[in-house]
Parts: structure tokens; C-alpha cells; sequence
């Protein structure tokens, strides 16, 4: 219930000297604070426009934000684009597109363009490359061993269960000698396209991979190489890897992605670019001397998008 009312004062019948002196110092006073406030403006929007940037937060979903490069990255972001970059980390490569689909994410930066291909493809999805990074080289690692000849009969492997991965890893295992694909392989190959093999292929989720070599549950181990980083994995432990500068490595080159609405987002595709700043090269250079660095437009990503989702389709039957 409402309380009543408070009663009026009677209404004065005279205004006083006084008075009338007070009612117009108040009124002046509010001229003063209203030209203040004209003249200043909103301070938010004052500050974006001097930064030079569009002052918003963009959550981008990554494989590993604790990278030296983001911090450079993401510090960039703020002083030349007025942009708050927050990273999202995901531990699990299977999490980021459905995160991006679904909103949770602006962008993310973890895969490659034929990981990306086979994910709209699968998932009836349409998320769009807006930038590159760089291709990484797709390492062997082992513990026990320096060549993969070295590895004993039967020795168990470790290799990435997601499908495009575990293609690209059983591709650098036939190209080690370890084992023949029917056909010679390609980029949908699965463990079930094993011809014969020296040694007994297991495959794991990509994550697992270091601590699998590292347990001594297997003898050697493809690991990706954000993960591989994680792990303080010493590239002396390489026994063999893909060449990232061979012209049949151009699917595997980094990404950043955006939703389909989002692949003309002038934000979005300056923070893509970004990447390519020297700051940021030169602390991603000195972690990854072996990267092969590439900046492509975002249309010519987008085309070779297409050309590989054609790819995996014809090899789903979709």
C-alpha cells in the first residue's frame, strides 16, 4: 500500500527579497552546470574516441592464453584499437566453434582451415576464416628414441582422434615409415585406411597427447603444438615432422574465425590483422622459429574455406 501524501504548504502570498535573490543564484547555477556538462560530454565516449578505437570488449576462444605472444597481443588490442580483448581458454579442441555458433565467443584463434571445413561440414554450421596466423609443423615426439626407425615392433603411438588431425598425424607417421594408407592417404584419412604398420596406433584426444608421451604409456606421441608447448615438451624430442612451407600445407594454416554475420565486422578483422603486428611477430617468431607465418586475406581464406568443405563432403557423402 501507497503512503498518503504529503501535505502542501500553503502557497505564500508575497515572495520576498530574499527569496527571489536565492530562486535566481539557483537558476544561474543550473545554466552553469548544463554549459559544463555540454561542453564535457560523456566521458566513455570521450575516451574511446581519443584511444582512436571503438571502446567494446571482444571475447575471443583460444588454446592457450597463457602463450607470451597474447599478453603483447592483447595489450596491442587496447592502445591501438581502443578494443578489451578477453581470452577464453579451452583445453578441449571440440569446444571453441560450438562456443562462436552459440554466442559465447566473438572469434576464436585455434585451428586450421580444414579442421574448420570439416566442422561446418559436419555440424551443418557456417563459421567463416577472417585472418591467418601461421602453419605449424605437425611433430613426433618421443621420449626414448631418436628416429622412428629406432621405435621397437608393435611400439604404441599416440595420435589427435580428431578427424582431421588423426589424418594429418597418420600422413606424417607413413611419411616417417611407420606405417602405408590405402591410397597414400589424405587429409580424411582414419586409422581404418591402415594398410600395415610397424608400430600400434592409438588414438587419443589431442590434449592427452603430451601426458601420454610423458607417462610412458606410449613410446611416442603426434602432439599439436600449443599442447606441446604446454607441456614444456624440448623440441630435441622431435623424431620427425610435416613441412609446413610444402604448398600441400596451405589447409593447415591457423585461423582467426567469426560467425558468418560477423566476417565484415571492421573490429573483428583489425584484431585479425593484428596478429601481424611486428610486436606480436617478433614474440611468436622467437616461441615458434619453425611457423611458417602467412597472411592471406580474409576472401582468399574464405575461397580456400570453400574448396576444402567441397573436399569433405565428397568424403562424408554429403
Amino acid at each position: 500500500m501507497s503512503s498518503p501524501a504529503p501535505a502542501l504548504p500553503d502557497k505564500p502570498k508575497r515572495r520576498g527579497p530574499l527569496v527571489a535573490a536565492v530562486a535566481a543564484a539557483v537558476v544561474v547555477l543550473i545554466a552553469v552546470v548544463a554549459i559544463v556538462l555540454a561542453t564535457r560530454g560523456d566521458d566513455t565516449t570521450t575516451t574511446a574516441a581519443a584511444d582512436g578505437g571503438s571502446g567494446e570488449t571482444v571475447k575471443i576462444g583460444v588454446a592457450d592464453k597463457s602463450l607470451d605472444y597474447w599478453k603483447t597481443y592483447v595489450d596491442l588490442a587496447q592502445s591501438q584499437l581502443g578494443v578489451t580483448v578477453e581470452l577464453v581458454n579451452f583445453s578441449d579442441y571440440s569446444l571453441p566453434n560450438p562456443a562462436l555458433a552459440q554466442g559465447e565467443v566473438d572469434l576464436n584463434q585455434f585451428q586450421h582451415i580444414q579442421y574448420l571445413a570439416n566442422y561446418n561440414v559436419t555440424a551443418g554450421d557456417d563459421i567463416q576464416p577472417i585472418g591467418a596466423t601461421a602453419i605449424y609443423p605437425l611433430p613426433l615426439y618421443s621420449t626414448t628414441v631418436d628416429d622412428p626407425a629406432a621405435l621397437p615392433q608393435g611400439a604404441k603411438v599416440a595420435i589427435p582422434n580428431d578427424a582431421i588431425n588423426e589424418a594429418r598425424g597418420l600422413l606424417v607417421l607413413q611419411s616417417a615409415g611407420l606405417l602405408t594408407l590405402a591410397g597414400g592417404g589424405n587429409a580424411f584419412s582414419s586409422v581404418e585406411d591402415i594398410e600395415s604398420s610397424k608400430v600400434e596406433v592409438t588414438p587419443i584426444d589431442a590434449s592427452q597427447t603430451a601426458n601420454a608421451l610423458q607417462s610412458g604409456s606410449v613410446a611416442a606421441a603426434i602432439v599439436n603444438v600449443n599442447y606441446a608447448t604446454s607441456a614444456g615438451l624440448p623440441e630435441d624430442d622431435v623424431i620427425a615432422q610435416d613441412d609446413p612451407s610444402q604448398a600441400s600445407a596451405a589447409p593447415y594454416v591457423n585461423i582467426f574465425a567469426a560467425r558468418k554475420e560477423d566476417a565484415d565486422d571492421e573490429t573483428y578483422l583489425e584484431l585479425a590483422q593484428l596478429f601481424q603486428d611486428p610486436a606480436v611477430q617478433e614474440v611468436f617468431t622467437q616461441a615458434y622459429p619453425n611457423a611458417v607465418v602467412e597472411n592471406p586475406s580474409a576472401t582468399d581464406l574464405q575461397a580456400d574455406l570453400a574448396e576444402v568443405e567441397d573436399d569433405a563432403r565428397a568424403a562424408s557423402g554429403k
